[in-house]
C-alpha cells in the first residue's frame, strides 16, 4: 500500500516499524491531541519521514474543506482513493468514534468528488466533442468572449447570480426593484421565471450539454430579450442555439482537451466549473466586480421537499426523488437540511471559487444549505448596502469578428477536426495491433510461463503510448475519464501481497486480462469518436 491512514498516533513504535517498508510512500495520521505528538517526538526521532513527507501528521479538528480537497486530488493520495482505509491506531481511539464517523465520511466524500472531477462518463465527453463541433460555426460568426471582456469590464461593483433554488420566489420583488443598480447574472433555468416577473437579467449563462436544458430557450420574449447576453458552453445541445437565433449570443469554450485542441483562443475559455452557477461566478470575476451576490443557491430541499421555485419550467418537484437525501449544515448554521451528492459537490466547489477568488462573496439565499466561505446576509441588507446607483444600462453592444477573421478560424477549425479524424483512424490501428500482439502472447501462456514477463512487458510498451497521446489532446478529452476510471481500479489488483508463486502468477494474469478488456475499451471510443467527428 503506497499510503496508509491512521486515526491516532499512538505511541509512535508501529509508525516507525511500518515507515522502514519502502512501499509505504506516505503515512497520513489524523490527532487530535497535539500533546501526545509532543511527547512521543521526546522518545522517538521522526525528522527524516516528517522532512520528506513519508510521515503527514494532521491536526483533525483544524482542517478546513480546502485541506481535505487539497489531500484528496493530489498524487498519489488520489490515485489509490480505491483503497483508501482509515485504520484506528489502537482500542483506545474508539472513544472518538463519533470523530472517527466524521472524519471518514469526510475523506470519502472528497474522494469521490475528486474521482467526479475528472469525469466518469466518456459518452458525456462524446456528446460534448460532437456538439462542440457541430456549435464551432455559430461560435466564429457571433462575438468572442474576448470581445465581451473587452468592453463589459469594470462596469459594476456588484454582480448578482440568480439560481433556481426552492428560496428564489421570495426573493423576486427586492430583485425587480434593485435590478438597474447590480450586474444580473441568471442561471439558464431562472430565465423563464425572470421573464414572467419583468425583470431583465444582463446575462444568461447555459453549461450544460442536455437536450432538456436547452428547451429553457425555447420561448419567444420579444422586446424582453434585447439587450440580454446569452453566453453559452460551447458543448450545449444544438436545439439551444437555434431557439437563440437572432439574440445576442456569446459561445465560449470549456476547459476541455478538444476546445484546447480547435485552439480559438478569442472564445476561450470562459465555461468552467460544474454547475452554471460556477460559470457565473467565473465571468463575475472576470468582469471586475468587487462583490458577488447569490440568491436562489439553495443547494437544498425545501421544508416541503420541493427541489425548485413553483414556477420552475421542469416542476418544483423535478429533482425531489432524483437522489437519496443526506443531510447537510443549514444557512445560518442552526440544524440541518436535505441535499443530495451532486448539490454537495456543486457547493464544494462555489466553497473552492470563494477562497481563490478572495472577492468578498454573500449568500443572500436565506434558505438552503451553508456555503462556507460565503458571508450570509439577508438579500435586503446587501441591496442597502451594497447597491447605492443605477448603472448605465444597456451595456455597450458586442460586435461578431470581420467576415475575414471568421472565415480565417472556420477554416482553421475545419482543418483541425479533420486533422482529429485522422488521429483516430491512425490510433485505432495501433490499438488493433498491440491488442492481437498481446492476446497472442497471453493465449500462449499455458504452454510457456515465460511469455508472461514478454506480455508484461508489451502492456508498459502499450501504457507508454497512451502516455505520449495525453500530449493529443483531441484524443484525451474521450479517454481522459476512462484512462483515470481504470488506473483507479488497477490500484486495487497493484496492492495484492502475493504469498506464493502460484498467487504471483494469477496476478500478473489477472493484471494482463484487465489490460486486455481497457485496450478493447479504448479502441472502440476512439472509434466512436472518429464517426462522431
Amino acid at each position: 500500500y503506497p499510503v496508509l491512514y491512521f486515526y491516532g498516533f499512538g505511541n509512535g513504535i508501529l509508525l516507525k516499524a511500518l515507515l522502514q517498508n519502502k512501499n509505504h510512500q506516505h503515512i497520513v495520521v489524523f490527532e487530535k491531541d497535539i500533546e501526545i505528538i509532543w511527547i512521543m517526538f521526546h522518545i522517538l526521532d521522526f525528522s527524516n519521514e516528517l522532512q520528506n513527507a513519508r510521515l503527514m501528521i494532521l491536526e483533525n479538528d483544524k482542517l478546513q474543506t480546502q485541506d481535505y480537497n487539497e489531500l484528496c486530488s493530489s498524487k498519489p493520495f488520489f490515485q489509490f482513493s480505491r483503497i483508501y482505509f482509515l485504520e484506528l491506531m489502537s482500542h483506545y481511539y474508539e472513544r472518538f468514534h463519533e470523530d472517527i464517523l466524521g472524519l471518514n465520511k469526510k475523506l470519502a466524500e472528497n474522494f469521490k468528488y475528486s474521482i467526479l472531477s475528472y469525469g466518469n462518463d466518456p459518452l458525456d465527453a462524446l456528446q460534448g466533442i460532437e456538439q462542440f463541433v457541430y456549435n464551432l460555426p455559430s461560435m466564429i460568426t457571433h462575438p468572442s468572449y474576448k470581445e465581451l471582456l473587452s468592453k463589459r469590464k469594470n462596469l459594476s461593483d456588484t454582480a448578482i447570480i440568480v439560481s433556481t433554488g426552492p428560496s428564489l420566489t421570495k426573493q423576486l420583488p427586492l430583485l425587480k426593484k434593485y435590478a438597474s443598480k447590480a450586474t444580473l447574472f441568471c442561471a439558464d433555468s431562472a430565465y423563464p421565471i425572470l421573464a414572467k416577473q419583468g425583470i431583465k437579467p444582463d446575462y444568461v449563462c447555459m453549461l450544460e450539454r442536455s437536450e432538456l436544458t436547452a428547451e429553457f430557450f425555447n420561448h419567444d420574449f420579444k422586446e424582453f430579450d434585447k439587450d440580454i447576453v446569452f453566453i453559452c458552453a460551447g458543448v450545449v445541445h444544438p436545439k439551444a442555439t437555434k431557439y437563440l437565433k437572432g439574440r445576442n449570443l456569446v459561445i465560449t469554450q470549456k476547459v476541455l482537451t478538444f476546445p484546447y485542441y480547435i485552439d480559438l483562443k478569442d472564445f476561450s475559455y470562459a465555461a468552467v466549473g460544474f454547475s452554471v452557477a460556477h460559470m457565473a461566478c467565473y465571468l463575475s470575476l472576470h468582469l471586475k466586480h468587487k462583490n458577488i451576490i447569490f440568491i436562489g443557491q439553495d443547494l437544498a430541499y425545501a421544508k416541503n421537499g420541493n427541489s425548485h421555485p413553483d414556477d420552475y419550467q421542469n416542476s418544483a418537484t423535478y429533482e425531489s426523488q432524483a437522489y437519496e437525501p443526506i443531510l447537510t449544515k443549514a444557512y445560518g448554521g442552526k440544524g440541518e437540511v436535505k441535499t443530495h451528492e451532486v448539490w454537495i459537490f456543486f457547493k464544494q466547489m462555489l466553497e473552492t471559487m470563494i477562497i481563490e477568488y478572495s472577492i468578498p462573496t454573500y449568500n443572500c439565499t436565506e434558505g438552503g444549505a451553508r456555503i462556507e466561505g460565503a458571508i450570509e446576509k439577508p438579500f435586503l441588507w446587501a441591496c442597502e448596502n451594497l447597491l447605492h446607483k443605477d448603472l448605465n444600462k444597456p451595456f455597450e453592444k458586442l460586435e461578431p469578428l470581420s467576415l475575414n477573421k471568421q472565415n480565417e478560424f472556420l477554416l482553421k477549425a475545419y482543418y483541425k477536426v479533420y486533422q482529429s479524424i485522422k488521429h483516430c483512424k491512425d490510433f485505432s490501428k495501433i490499438l488493433s495491433n498491440d491488442f492481437e500482439n498481446i492476446q497472442s502472447i497471453y493465449l500462449s501462456l499455458n504452454e510457456k510461463e515465460e511469455y508472461l514477463n514478454l506480455a508484461i512487458r508489451k502492456i508498459d510498451e502499450f501504457k507508454n503510448k497512451l502516455e505520449d497521446m495525453k500530449q493529443m489532446q483531441d484524443l484525451y478529452e474521450i479517454l481522459g475519464p476512462l484512462l483515470t476510471q481504470f488506473e483507479l481500479n488497477l490500484a486495487r489488483i497493484y496492492v495484492l501481497n502475493p504469498k506464493t508463486k502460484e498467487d504471483a502468477f494469477n496476478k500478473s494474469i489477472l493484471w494482463i486480462k484487465e489490460h486486455l478488456e481497457f485496450i478493447e475499451l479504448v479502441y472502440g471510443h476512439i472509434k466512436a469518436q472518429e464517426n462522431a467527428l
